[in-house]
């Protein structure tokens, strides 16, 4: 499922993620690895805020789609 679904709270390990490999390097240098972890602390119009190594990142609606969990 893509992190887009998750609801605000729900902790949950990254899968996989989907894209070309300049799009891979740019989330795995934000902390978005697969077997990390995330949480979902906000969400407004699609974007969100999330939880990852102890940081928190926002990333647009459609980065948060190629981000399997």
């Amino acid at each position: 499922m893509p992190l887009a679904m998750v609801g605000i709270g729900e902790k949950q390990i990254i899968k996989k993620i989907n894209g070309k490999d300049e799009t891979k390097r740019f989330l795995e240098n934000l902390g978005f690895v697969v077997g990390g972890e995330v949480t979902i602390v906000s969400q407004l119009s699609g974007n969100m805020i999330v939880n990852v190594k102890e940081s928190r990142v926002a990333i647009s609606k459609s980065m948060a789609s190629r981000i399997m969990v």
